[in-house]
């Protein structure tokens, strides 16, 4: 946590103070999310916002961006400095550094008397720390396989079902399609600049092969399991199957381009084939993950800071009980085309008009039951410590042929060491 506050501080103090020079009264509320501008995210946050507005005269939103690479930290510095967004946004791996420090306002009794019933809400028990309950599950989501039904045709090569079939399509759909000697057409494409979405994208062969980043809380990265799922992570990038520079961003606009035969991501990734030309839309697809478990767990939440006046405690209250109401948690399914947490709505219109609905909701209940989390447990407060130190290791065994052996070894060692 010293370490986390030192960099976050150090580094990005002129952001925070950019993006809080903004108008303390009770009737503006500053609102901080990477969501703003997302086709479909940013759309249900903006039709909140004007609902929120009409029926609290006087009151405006002030929604601002930061990039989803910078998120935590500028979240952190705010914080610290004393000058955290009235309406808190995290991911659900993230917050609980927040919750630990007591910036997050308990919600319980708020929760209570709204009446909102929270008990099979998905994934909401990731929002309790220390018995208390700081923030508002927003997603849930299974990972799944996107995929261009037309790459796969054209080459008659089925749509993988197994690590093996995986890996065959990831050799066989990488080409240079104009023969002008320079790859244009990937079979899969991996994310190497971000380190959370290394150790995510890592995770995926991991599960497949039996592992886990942890065991009841204590790190398990030296497990032959782990060692495993490791090697055939490494395997697609010493075949060179993957470019090494790409951000998720990279990687999901191949697929919007028609570059990309295949990627295993959220179900936040059907919600983006919107933004692809239609030729190429067309052809967008997606299907159950290749791999099993596949990967999952809880995306971002909603909550509120403890330091800021009743006032406006009361205000941002309403907020996210009108993100929580059935009307709006059934919008968030239309809009952002995934299972909303909330239970017992209604999609039956949503899986007529797209069949992918299903596979997304069989993703998550997929993830759900096997009790898969992107979080590794027990390592909640140390998790982004952790994700530094995976991208290091990530780098040395991609980079300079690090054994994955000695890969897991170094892991168990240093994330052991972080956790004492």
């Amino acid at each position: 946590m010293t370490t986390l506050r030192k960099a976050a501080i150090g580094a990005l103090l002129a952001a925070s103070t950019m993006l809080t020079a903004l108008p303390a009264s009770a009737e503006t509320l500053t609102f901080v999310s990477w969501m703003k501008d997302e086709p479909g995210y940013g759309d249900w946050w903006n039709e909140i916002i004007a609902e929120f507005e009409e029926t609290h005269p006087g009151t405006t939103i002030n929604m601002s961006r930061v990039s989803r690479a910078e998120y935590a930290d500028t979240m952190f510095t705010m914080f610290a400095g004393g000058n955290p967004p009235d309406i808190v946004h995290l991911a659900a791996f993230e917050f609980q550094p927040f919750a630990n420090e007591g910036w997050m306002e308990p919600l319980d009794a708020r929760i209570a008397e709204e009446g909102i019933d929270l008990s099979n809400w998905a994934g909401q028990t990731t929002c309790e720390w220390e018995v208390e309950t700081v923030c508002i599950m927003l997603l849930y989501t299974g990972f799944v396989l996107a995929y261009n039904e037309k790459i796969f045709a054209d080459a008659g090569i089925p749509v993988p079902t197994d690590w093996d079939s995986y890996l065959h399509a990831a050799r066989e759909l990488r080409q240079d399609t104009d023969g002008d000697g320079i790859l244009d057409q990937y079979g899969i494409a991996l994310p190497f600049d971000d380190p959370a979405s290394v150790m995510q994208e890592a995770q995926n062969f991991v599960l497949d092969t039996g592992g886990a980043w942890t065991l009841d809380g204590e790190p398990a990265f030296d497990r032959p399991e782990v060692v495993e799922g490791l090697a055939r992570y490494k395997q697609l990038f010493t075949e060179n199957l993957t470019p090494k520079e790409l951000s998720s961003a990279d990687v999901r606009q191949l697929l919007l381009e028609g570059r990309l035969a295949m990627t295993v991501d959220g179900g936040w990734i059907n919600n983006t084939f919107r933004s692809a030309a239609p030729e190429v839309q067309q052809h967008l697809k997606i299907t159950q993950s290749p791999f099993s478990p596949p990967l999952g767990g809880t995306s971002n939440v909603l909550g509120m800071p403890s330091d800021i006046s009743d006032e406006k405690k009361e205000l941002v209250w309403d907020f996210i009980a009108l993100t929580a109401s059935e009307k709006y948690q059934q919008r968030f399914a239309e809009w952002a085309k995934t299972p909303a947490p909330r239970p017992g709505l209604d999609y039956s219109e949503l899986m007529a008009e797209n069949p992918s609905f299903e596979v997304l909701a069989k993703a998550a209940a997929d993830a759900a039951a096997a009790n898969v989390d992107r979080l590794p447990k027990g390592l909640e407060l140390e998790n982004n410590e952790v994700v530094k130190v995976f991208y290091k290791v990530a780098q040395q065994m991609i980079l300079q042929d690090l054994d994955p052996a000695e890969a897991a070894k170094r892991l168990q060692e240093q994330v052991s060491r972080i956790k004492d």
